[in-house]
């Protein structure tokens, strides 16, 4: 969620950004008592279809948020001949319906005074709505409208794969977009969670009919859930629910549910030669684990002390200390079947083989020694603010849920992750640094010109080469 990482980002200006390194003038008054997130009422409720409805009242604005999500009908679901399909179908959903044009869904978004959208993820698609309180149910039949009844109309289709093209065709350009595709197939192999990145031939092959098809086949109510959140009463979100979506049925097969990913993989040492480049764009990672993995929140925690944010390790290493990069990252990113560890940066050809040595340095050093209170107490200061910050709005909250579920969550989640994240302690970082960070188990992704930077990679291991 673009919110998420705007709070996220506006946090790591505070009291953490210096580093811990850093010394701070000592008159400066204490922290102030960490804030509570106040433990939102999540109605729940299931529609004779197998629809899940969780209404959220909020107190405040005149304003109703909706979020509708699809759990595998995302990546997940397409074929390997047809990576990312999923982006496609859902950026076509707001693009016409049975009823109405592109334009004249635009048009009555804004007459409720909102907007409607849709995007695709690993584990589903989401679409989302909001309106003003007084438009609640017209937002909320149009988007039961643009999910159960798009078009796919020609043109649009058309219109949609000549800008992926173009899409893609800048994205190649890029160092990183190709390093990214070498490491997800290191770390998941053949699984879906590798196949995130379309390709030419899978957005050519794209027609109208298969979007119908499958649109068909992903979209069905007993693997939806709807999130309502803003100034209503459960029973009036469960009303509005069963008007605009209790006569919805499935059709056809389902998609299989997803396979568990790896969670472990022999390290694989890529360098994909990019003619003439300057620099070299690093990509480190490997397979871990589920969101529902009791090891998900300190391993979570771990990966932020690693390289979270500005006063994380590897950025205080790389960029402040030794002058490699303008940034770098490392951490946990999880699914509902998977999850991986990865880190990056993008460094200049004559430090390629030093900056790889910082990164290894760091998360050896993480799973060797504890992290000091400190350090520790700063980093939960960080992520509990970031977390209660960005749900104070009520369409990141219903945003948060959804995400959740679709990751294998329970509602309940939603409230819990701050006092996990605060019970965490230096020892289960360490543990997790050991299980889950340890430089062996890395495999190494390297896109720069070989001629500059082969000889520095010889330490690390035998680099197969490739032009793409």
């Amino acid at each position: 969620m673009r919110f998420a990482a705007a709070a996220l980002s506006t946090l790591m200006m505070g009291a953490a950004v210096a580093g811990p390194k850093a010394e701070l003038p000592k008159d400066l008054p204490p922290y102030a008592p960490d804030s509570q997130l106040p433990v939102a009422v999540i109605a729940q409720k299931t529609l004779a279809n197998g629809m899940t409805v969780w209404v959220v009242p909020r107190d405040g604005l005149p304003r109703v948020d909706y979020v509708l999500a699809l759990r595998g009908a995302g990546f997940s679901a397409d074929s390997a001949d047809a990576p990312a399909f999923a982006s496609m179908l859902a950026g076509l959903l707001t693009e016409g319906t049975t009823k109405r044009d592109s334009r004249a869904i635009a048009e009555a978004a804004q007459g409720f005074g909102g907007s409607v959208g849709a995007g695709a993820g690993n584990d589903g698609v989401t679409l989302f709505g909001n309106a003003l309180s007084s438009h609640r149910e017209g937002m909320l039949e149009l988007l039961a409208e643009v999910a159960r009844q798009p078009s796919f109309p020609d043109k649009e289709v058309t219109l949609a794969q000549a800008n992926a093209l173009q899409g893609l065709k800048a994205s190649e350009a890029q160092p990183g977009f190709k390093a990214t595709r070498a490491l997800l197939a290191a770390t998941y192999g053949d699984h879906p969670y590798a196949r995130v990145q379309p390709t030419e031939a899978g957005i050519t092959a794209v027609t109208a009919g298969k979007l119908r098809s499958e649109h068909a086949r992903r979209f069905r109510p007993e693997r939806a859930l709807l999130v309502i959140t803003g100034k209503l009463t459960p029973d009036e979100g469960f009303a509005l629910a069963e008007q605009a979506f209790g006569d919805w049925k499935a059709s056809g097969t389902a998609p299989a549910e997803i396979a568990p990913a790896r969670r472990e993989a022999k390290p694989a040492y890529v360098l994909i030669q990019r003619d003439g480049s300057v620099q070299s764009a690093l990509a480190l990672g490997r397979p871990a684990l589920p969101a529902t993995d009791g090891d998900y929140i300190p391993a979570q925690l771990a990966g932020i002390v690693l390289g979270g944010g500005f006063s994380s390790r590897v950025m205080q290493n790389l960029r402040e200390d030794k002058g490699y990069t303008y940034g770098a990252r490392a951490g946990l990113a999880v699914a509902r079947a998977g999850g991986r560890v990865s880190a990056g940066a993008d460094v200049r050809n004559e430090v390629t083989g030093a900056a790889i040595k910082e990164f290894f340095h760091e998360f050896d050093r993480l799973g060797s020694e504890p992290v000091p209170a400190t350090e520790l107490e700063d980093t939960k200061r960080y992520v509990a603010g970031g977390y209660l910050i960005t749900n104070q709005m009520q369409g990141a909250v219903a945003g948060t849920l959804a995400n959740n579920w679709l990751s294998g969550l329970p509602a309940e989640f939603l409230g819990e992750y701050v006092p996990k994240i605060r019970a965490v302690d230096a020892a289960q970082v360490q543990a997790m640094a050991k299980k889950y960070f340890a430089p062996k188990d890395l495999s190494i992704v390297v896109v720069g010109d070989g001629k500059a930077v082969a000889e520095q990679l010889k330490a690390y291991g035998d680099f197969e080469r490739r032009d793409k």
